[in-house]
């Protein structure tokens, strides 16, 4: 394939990750590397600001704010949760793909780069064949993030791996408390980590125990399994019996019998129509001290498991930041229409990370559950073959630089380019 020369954009899309932004770094110090990319933009608050030809001159970025962006949690550029939808708004997306492509040429963006999920990789998708449709010379690679964890065909997902780390020494930090406290009445302690759908997250916190059964979290609840009260109420006592407190990880999307979100609120929707989360933890304690009249408290880590770059994974954090490297270097050699993965080889201490590319058909719109035959057979905890995956991911330290006793973080200066078209009707 012939070079291509022309501008490059980047935007990040979705929840935030304490990694994502070691990506966009991965992405922007690559592109400095490659004679054929002309200007590098950033576009702001992701595919709705580029919309608005919100754009920034990453050029004008001191070299060391770029730097500071791999131990800099949040989405340096802005993020967004808008989604361009064919099947139920046509008309709307067909104006959208028309503004965007508008947008494209105005600024000669010739390599475009999207960090994010399930619906950031559909949206990736979309605009490739868009491209290939229109005869538009275009290089699209999506970037992974998602702390879900929930993109096939890669073997994690850049911020996973931190925040399973921050989450499971909370819990290791509650379990000593609670179990500080410990009376003969005995007390339970529910903790809601985030996953609708999936459970990586909640059932990376049991690499906590540390191959002790004494230790917490003593149950974990995966939004992939039913919940069954009886039997949950159950396991709840016999932990209690047995070390005077009880404590309970579990996935803000559980789900009971009949397939309903316990903690969901259905007066309450999402930007994607979902109803919104945020009682999962709440319903539990009604039903452990309504039940079985036990002191039972609740702590929501919510948006701090995947703010907490402070002690972030340096595995996880190297890994996202090579995303960022392959993702231009594919794009420059004639590749477009694929997602970045992440390659594991070896075992135990000889594992080795790489990248691959994986195409976007395979990655938009597709969740990836934890596999059955990695929970135990009682489905309260996470087995050995999800231990000896996870571990890995969680090994390392992000130097932070501290200023005044905090965290020294990456702010960037965002100047605008000029825009060229006419504001979005």
């Amino acid at each position: 394939m012939s070079q291509l020369n022309g501008n490059l954009l980047v935007g990040q899309s979705g929840g935030p990750t304490a990694v994502i932004n070691a990506s966009v770094a991965g992405v922007l110090q690559e592109a400095g590397k490659h004679e054929c990319i002309e200007e590098i933009y950033g576009g702001l608050n992701g595919i709705f600001g580029i919309l608005n030809e919100e754009i920034i001159d990453v050029n004008e970025e001191k070299a060391k704010t770029i730097e500071g962006l791999k131990h800099t949690p949040a989405a340096a550029l802005g993020t967004c949760r808008y989604k361009i939808d064919f099947k139920k708004k046509p008309e709307k997306a067909a104006k959208d793909m028309d503004r965007l492509f508008e947008v494209f040429a105005a600024h000669n963006i010739r390599f475009f780069f999207y960090a994010g999920g399930n619906d950031s990789q559909d949206t990736s998708h979309k605009i490739h064949l868009e491209a290939v449709k229109r005869g538009y010379e275009l290089r699209v690679i999506g970037v992974p993030k998602t702390i879900d964890n929930d993109l096939p065909h890669t073997d994690s997902c850049p911020g996973f791996g931190s925040v399973i780390k921050y989450n499971a020494t909370t819990v290791m930090e509650i379990g000593t408390d609670v179990g500080s406290m410990a009376t003969d009445d005995g007390s339970c302690c529910i903790v809601e980590v985030m996953g609708r759908s999936a459970g990586w997250i909640a059932a990376g916190t049991v690499l906590a125990k540390q191959g002790n059964p004494a230790n917490p979290p003593h149950i974990i609840l995966l939004p992939e399994l039913p919940f069954k009260e009886e039997k949950f109420l159950a396991k709840v006592k016999e932990t209690v019996a047995a070390y005077k407190y009880c404590i309970v990880v579990v996935g803000e999307g559980l789900k009971n019998e009949a397939g309903e979100e316990i903690g969901a609120d259905k007066t309450r929707l999402d930007s994607f129509g979902h109803p919104v989360l945020s009682g999962a933890a709440d319903k539990l304690a009604e039903i452990v001290q309504g039940k079985i009249n036990l002191k039972t408290r609740t702590v929501k880590l919510g948006y701090a498991q995947r703010a907490a770059s402070h002690f972030a994974s340096a595995t996880d954090a190297n890994n996202a930041y090579a995303c960022g490297v392959a993702a231009v270097k594919a794009a420059v050699d004639g590749k477009s229409g694929f997602m970045v993965k992440i390659v594991r080889t070896g075992q135990g201490k000889g594992i080795k990370w790489s990248t691959g590319l994986q195409p976007l058909e395979d990655i938009a719109n597709v969740e990836h559950f934890i596999p059955s035959d990695w929970i135990a057979e009682d489905g309260f905890l996470p087995g050995a073959k999800f231990i000896e995956y996870a571990g890995p991911l969680i090994e390392g330290e992000v130097k932070v630089p501290v200023e005044n006793g905090l965290p020294k973080y990456a702010v960037l200066d965002k100047v605008k380019i000029e825009k060229k078209l006419p504001a979005r009707a």
